[in-house]
């Protein structure tokens, strides 16, 4: 049972004591009783926002400091074993009480047997079947068949020969009447052959995985004795009007009703815009927990998202044999409808602000009416005294988290956010597992914790993992997937394939991290760096090896650099409180990790856990400490501890931080996918999210954390990891060569010219070869991966999409911040979907991104009319070449198709605005090649000038 919680229900005041220090509480903190009937008091926008009372509640005021449940230790988590005083492992420990208590109850078993003369065989064989699964490891590395992974690599290395002689070819021969279209082919290709390496080779060796949740519950355990580790859930939101509400909330409780011992499981709720809103929805959210939890567990429903679930098209009925689920479905059902109306009326009423600014039931302004200034709040909703289910168990604990704003700091936007929760969780619960998503991913399978213990936990396989990633999967897409938003060739494909080297990239949700990674330490198996120095070899041993010596210590003083933030903890887990508060000192823990004794507490708990000895208040102070706007100055935080800063993308950059220190990571595919998300589906709002992914890309690679250049110190990232990296950074700058490239097919219809010269029987064959070894290699990769043409085709055709788009103007934009310093804002997208179904669809929002690929799909139409005219004017013999033409044209045209249909929306009608700014671009650049002409020959050039003088 969790020790009891005190609610502060004192309206919120704060003060703020000079530059950077904490918000402080009022010295007074009044304990509320419990409410009637196990009711817990409801907090209501004020006088704007519900006029609704309640009977048997009390008011429910914001306090920014809240309760703190029980000292809990974990008895077991990976990295290393627990051993009890013999140094034996405990979870060892318990396999065996529990072969003791099985052999007594077979015992029992048999001796009823014996007198019913039945020996019990089944019970007998289940019971071995549990003790072997306890023993054995908790998941397994399935190889891909070599039948499907060796011609895949053969056909890899066929493509590359092909490639190189087909590149020899093509700089050998060059097209003299258009040198300069020919020059630029050249160069594009070149890059789209460097771009493919990068692409091509992580994916060496794809591996599957298999989870055995089973055998995890068997070796620790399930219910309150449960050995499982806890697992502190983050849930980030910023501004309720475009992330809304509804579907925050459905999170929330997918999270609460996971499948997972309550006393393991709290979840931390960040509301970055400090929205009365958000804490008005989430107050709803928890009552209405208390209904929605209990019933899942019951009937084991999934998925346990009740927006989703009650919407699911399927018989209900299969299964389900409990008499009473049916009565009890239809009236959970119904609570939910009316939870519903009570968050749109919250949303509805919250669209128009007062010009006060919102005031709270007992009359005190909400302290976040201003976003950019406001003192941090903290508000424990479950997990307190009296906040139990209808059933009478116990719920997760839910923190509604509010860090402090105030101006003139640098805020970093998510990545502060998700540290400052990784601080306050470390204060109240200290999990040793931190498993983050998006407000918009719900946990569509409620083993999923288990399937992610199953690695870290496993001392096999965790002791090295820092994050286990799980696949993105998403709703309400249409079915042909226009755009490409599945991403399956990349979860499907790419992932797996770095699954077989160091581990699959962080993609920012669904991901279960092991706090002491975050932290900044370095995995346990990591060997210690070298202690001898260059004068004790210069002595005794040749001039070579002194040298050798000395390039090995130049290796070493850049590991050191690297691990500017990891200490070795296991040196000081003997001492008593006095001596490891003087090495606390003595390490400069403080000047990495912030003012915070407790924290720095929380750190060294290797296994996680709140001291026994925390005093609750003391706890209090210290989560509204360390989630003030200035803790983080002049500390690691950002830059080697926790989610890093410097990209928009800060995923990508917190993982090639954790990989650079010699972790790994896991990628876990459930059966039932894990995790379900919404994606938008319209074609503008698809091309500024892959804007900001591509941008975060550009500003990685002009950042000193550039794989090109960051992290060889240590020799812990493997090279191809480090190619894996590399393409997530370079890939927008594919972009360039693909604008010019999409053009050359529109330039040599329009002028007659062609880039590539006649064909000789040497140059078919590595030309066939080139397009062979493309298809084969595509083919062999959907047949070991397992996914359809189908999406690989939609993958393609996004890819030049994107690329001629978002990829271009991200190039631009970061190399605008790098040399002027200019930044860009991006609104979050907005995540509600039509009435009518995949109606979003078809809304059609213009903006500048639209206009490249806009352009080049006219000015290919253009050229191939043109190119048909100019050979029906000039005789069957331009037909051939005419052909090699227009197909170039034509595979524009059919990768641009689907952003053709985006332009013409549901009733197939391009704006206007589209037509007019497309056709001028298309006709003005049309009239001045014409004119100029610039890649005529110079000996053309030259005939055409003698003409004109004699008047030939």
């Amino acid at each position: 049972m969790r020790d009891e919680v005190p609610v502060l229900t004192r309206p919120l005041s704060v003060t703020a004591h000079g530059k950077g220090n904490a918000v402080e509480e009022e010295e007074e903190d009044h304990h509320a009783p419990p409410a009637a009937g196990g009711q817990h008091e409801r907090v209501t926008m004020g006088s704007h926002l519900s006029d609704r009372q309640d009977e048997g509640s009390h008011a429910r005021t914001i306090s920014n400091v809240s309760g703190v449940g029980h000292a809990r230790t974990i008895s077991s988590v990976s990295g290393s074993e627990l051993n009890d005083e013999s140094g034996k492992p405990i979870w060892k420990n318990r396999v065996e009480s529990w072969k003791e208590k099985k052999k007594e109850k077979k015992a029992s078993a048999k001796k009823a047997a014996a007198k019913a003369q039945a020996p019990p065989v089944e019970e007998q064989i289940m019971d071995e079947k549990d003790l072997t699964d306890a023993y054995e490891s908790l998941s397994q590395i399935i190889p891909i068949s070599k039948n499907k992974l060796t011609p895949y690599r053969a056909v890899i290395i066929m493509r590359l020969v092909v490639l190189g002689l087909f590149f020899h070819y093509r700089i050998t021969n060059p097209v003299y009447s258009a040198f300069g279209l020919w020059m630029t082919s050249v160069i594009c290709e070149v890059w789209f052959g460097f771009s493919w390496i990068l692409d091509q080779f992580p994916k060496w060796c794809p591996v599957n995985r298999e989870t055995y949740v089973d055998r995890l519950v068997a070796r620790y355990g399930d219910g309150e004795d449960s050995g499982l580790a806890a697992v502190d859930f983050f849930v980030s939101t910023v501004d309720p009007l475009k992330e809304p509400p509804l579907v925050t909330a459905n999170t929330v409780l997918s999270i609460l009703a996971v499948d997972y011992p309550v006393e393991k499981i709290s979840c931390y709720v960040s509301d970055d815009g400090s929205a009365m809103l958000t804490f008005e929805s989430l107050a709803e959210t928890a009552e209405f927990a208390r209904k929605w939890v209990p019933f899942c567990k019951k009937y084991s429903i999934e998925p346990r998202a009740p927006e989703f679930y009650f919407s699911q098209k399927i018989d209900y009925l299969k299964d389900k044999i409990h008499p009473s689920f049916v009565k009890e479905r239809r009236a959970m059902k119904r609570d939910y409808e009316e939870y519903k109306v009570r968050i749109n009326a919250l949303v509805a009423k919250a669209q128009k602000t007062p010009e006060e600014g919102w005031i709270m039931q007992d009359g005190t302004p909400w302290p976040g009416n201003n976003p950019r200034d406001h003192p941090g709040m903290i508000q424990v909703f479950l997990g307190e005294t009296g906040a139990r289910d209808f059933d009478g168990n116990e719920l997760p604990r839910l923190v509604y988290v509010s860090r402090e704003k105030r101006p003139g700091y640098q805020h970093h936007k998510k990545a502060g956010a998700m540290n400052a929760l990784v601080r306050v969780s470390a204060v109240l619960t200290n999990a040793p597992y931190i498993l983050n998503l998006d407000c918009d991913h719900y946990v569509n399978n409620s083993k999923a914790v288990r399937e992610a213990m199953c690695f870290m936990m496993d001392p096999s396989v965790g002791r090295d993992v820092c994050y286990v990633q799980f696949p993105q999967r998403f709703d309400g897409i249409d079915r042909s997937d226009r755009y490409a938003n599945r991403n399956v060739v990349f979860f499907d494909v790419n992932m797996k394939g770095l699954d077989g080297l160091q581990g699959p990239v962080y993609v920012g949700t669904g991901c279960c991290f092991y706090r002491q990674a975050l932290y900044g330490y370095g995995p346990p198996s990591l060997p210690a760096l070298p202690k001898s120095s260059v004068c004790s070899w210069c002595c005794c041993c040749p001039k070579k090896k002194a040298e050798k010596n000395e390039r090995e210590m130049n290796r070493d003083s850049r590991r050191e650099d690297l691990e500017s933030a990891i200490f070795n903890l296991r040196e000081i887990d003997n001492y008593d409180e006095y001596e490891r508060s003087m090495l606390i000192s003595q390490m400069s823990f403080e000047k990495s990790f912030g003012l915070s004794s407790v924290f720095i507490e929380s750190t060294l708990m290797e296994h996680g856990g709140v001291p026994e000895s925390a005093n609750s208040s003391t706890l209090i102070k210290e989560a509204i400490h360390v989630i003030g706007c200035g803790y983080e100055e002049k500390t690691e935080w950002g830059k080697e501890i926790g989610w890093i800063y410097g990209s928009v993308t800060e995923d990508i950059l917190t993982g090639f931080k954790m990989h650079c220190r010699g972790w790994r990571s896991i990628y876990c595919m459930p059966v039932r996918p894990a995790f379900k998300g919404s994606a938008p589906i319209n074609l503008s709002d698809r091309l500024h999210q892959v804007l900001r992914w591509a941008l975060g890309s550009v500003e990685i690679f002009f950042s000193r954390h550039c794989p090109l250049w960051y992290g060889y110190g240590g020799g812990r990232l493997k090279w191809l990891q480090r190619l894996s990296y590399i393409n997530t950074i370079v890939y927008p700058f594919t972009s360039l060569p693909l604008v010019a490239y999409c053009c050359l097919p529109a330039i040599c219809l329009l002028t007659g010219k062609f880039i590539i010269p006649t064909l000789s029987n040497a140059a078919t064959i590595w030309f066939l070869g080139l397009f062979i070894s493309i298809i084969m290699t595509s083919v062999l990769e959907l047949r070991w991966s397992g996914i359809g043409i189908e999406d690989w085709w939609r993958n393609e055709q996004f890819w030049v999409i994107g690329g001629v788009s978002a990829h271009l103007f991200a190039v631009f934009q970061g190399i605008l911040k790098m040399v002027a310093g200019l930044d860009t804002n991006f609104t979050v997208t907005a995540k509600a979907t039509d009435d009518t179904e995949f109606g979003e669809l078809y809304i059609f929002k213009w903006t500048t991104v639209l206009i490249p690929p806009t352009s080049i799909l006219v000015l290919n139409l253009v050229g191939v009319v043109a190119g048909f005219s100019d050979a029906l004017n000039s005789g069957y013999e331009s037909w051939g070449p005419l052909f090699g033409k227009v197909f170039f044209s034509m595979w524009v045209i059919m990768h641009l198709y689907p952003f053709l249909k985006g332009l013409m929306g549901r009733q197939n009608r391009t704006p206007t605005i589209v037509i007019l700014w497309s056709v001028l671009l298309a006709s003005v650049f049309s009239l001045l090649w014409v004119k100029i002409d610039p890649f005529i020959g110079s000996s053309e050039t030259a005939s055409t000038n003698v003409c004109s003088n004699f008047d030939c």
